[in-house]
């Protein structure tokens, strides 16, 4: 099914809110799409930062907790006697802070948290697509037993170590694996004013794909779609850019069935040439 330009502009403002080895996902057209895959190293110090917020968020609570029972005044009276009501609470809100904190941050930030976010690391789902809450829930209901002999990770390591996409058990039971964010591959300040085009959607970034087709079946719609993309792209990290080319081409193919070479296709570059064909042949029949 065809998307249309407003949804497509949605999911692009959504997606833009070794030892590390190559995830390699092969799509059904059966193009190649390669993510690289977190390090160790990395995946620690991440998990590290986010665990250090929770215990920070943990004292604050106690501490709120403790100023709300009086056990900071002359009073002096323990924890033991404050109402019932605030001890519940408390042991509600430090679960879901140690049980939710995760899920919640993957789900709502697309695969990452704070600590993720800061080494440039993404949680996605094995074919590529997005984190939904059901994955980011379920990765991370067995993070504690990944976790033991607490809070060494030691199971988790031993997983990663043995798995050929990195993945601890939790992972294995989602779906997902957590991949590098790669630098943006924008075109460099120079390249940009030395271009021969104002316009950024006909600017090429990859090799031009070859391919025999009949366009013209296309709506401008469509086309409007294609523009989109290749003018926003540069403002998506790598994974989510990959993914929204991958998205936005293959009802494209499937309009079109075009014939190429599978060994030099790449969704973007297709993307690039079908839009420089669209617009010299209109161009010229204007």
């Amino acid at each position: 099914m065809l998307i249309g330009l407003e949804e497509f502009k949605t999911m692009v403002a959504e997606a833009a809110d070794i030892t590390e080895g190559t995830l390699v996902i092969e799509t059904p057209e059966r193009v190649p799409l390669h993510f690289a895959l977190a390090s160790i190293g990395n995946r620690f110090l991440a998990c590290a930062i986010d665990h250090a917020l929770q215990l920070f968020a943990m004292l604050l609570l106690f501490i709120a907790v403790l100023l709300l029972a009086g056990n900071l005044t002359l009073y002096g009276r323990p924890l033991t006697d404050a109402p019932k009501w605030l001890l519940a609470l408390l042991v509600l809100a430090l679960f879901l802070i140690w049980s939710g904190y995760f899920a919640l941050f993957e789900w709502l930030w697309n695969g990452q948290t704070p600590g993720k976010r800061w080494m440039k690391l993404r949680v996605i789902r094995e074919d590529g697509r997005p984190l939904t809450f059901w994955e980011a829930a379920a990765r991370n209901l067995l993070r504690i037993f990944d976790m033991m002999p607490a809070p060494f990770y030691s199971i988790g390591l031993v997983s990663v170590f043995v798995s050929e996409r990195d993945q601890r058990i939790g992972d294995f039971v989602a779906g997902t694996v957590v991949v590098r964010e790669r630098e943006l591959e924008a075109p460099a300040f120079a390249e940009v004013f030395a271009a021969p085009t104002s316009d950024t959607a006909l600017r090429r970034s990859f090799k031009p794909v070859q391919f025999t087709g009949d366009i013209n079946s296309l709506t401008q719609g469509e086309i409007e779609v294609v523009e989109t993309f290749l003018r926003r792209r540069w403002d998506l990290p790598d994974n989510p850019r990959q993914w929204m080319a991958w998205r936005v081409a293959t009802p494209i193919l499937q309009k079109i069935r075009p014939d190429f070479d599978r060994e030099t296709f790449t969704y973007e570059g297709f993307l690039e040439e079908l839009l420089h064909r669209y617009r010299a042949q209109h161009r010229f029949s204007d």
